[in-house]
């Protein structure tokens, strides 16, 4: 479901024109910024993994597959620097675990928390723990970034379908895990 458009421009940027590349990256910039930084929830890492993803399709141009969509490899790219950053922020958590903190508390007052806020975070934290990988980027694009489920096929290469049937097994997850909020 990819446009013509696109297949050429990625044509283009496996022989190495940057140009194209300069225009892939201003078309999906912006999405794959959101995409990212409502999974990581720091705009600066966001940038960070946005900025990088380009970079490692730049640099393997070479094995681009034209007739593929583009926002898809972006998507499994940004995905796996995502998990390789909570990956290391995980180990770097165990280890600070084992030295003693003399500085302040962990614990946080219950009532200063705005339940709102509870609630947002945990349902970031379980579509990032929780959904599989085809469901979590289906539900960010429908749910977050504001897209139809034909615009998120056609980013996708999918099936409308196949889209539904990702959101609905998306929410029933979700609904199923947020049982003490609703």
């Amino acid at each position: 479901m990819m446009t013509d458009t696109e297949q050429h421009l990625l044509g283009k940027v496996k022989g190495g024109d940057k140009s194209a590349f300069r225009k892939l990256f201003y078309n999906y910039h912006e999405s794959l910024f959101r995409f990212v930084a409502y999974r990581v929830k720091d705009e600066d890492l966001a940038d960070d993994i946005t900025q990088e993803t380009f970079l490692r399709v730049w640099k393997t141009r070479n094995s681009i597959q034209p007739k593929k969509s583009f926002f898809s490899l972006i998507a499994r790219i940004s995905s796996n620097l995502c998990y390789d950053h909570f990956r290391h922020l995980e180990v770097r958590q165990r280890h600070e675990s084992s030295i003693p903190d003399y500085g302040g508390s962990d614990t946080h007052d219950p009532e200063m928390i705005n339940q709102g806020q509870v609630f947002q975070e945990e349902i970031q934290r379980l579509v990032n723990e929780k959904l599989p990988d085809k469901c979590r980027n289906i539900f960010i694009l429908s749910r977050i970034e504001g897209k139809s489920n034909p615009e998120i096929a056609e980013l996708l290469d999918l099936s409308i379908r196949t889209v539904e049937n990702q959101i609905y097994r998306a929410l029933k997850i979700l609904k199923k895990n947020l049982t003490n909020y609703l």
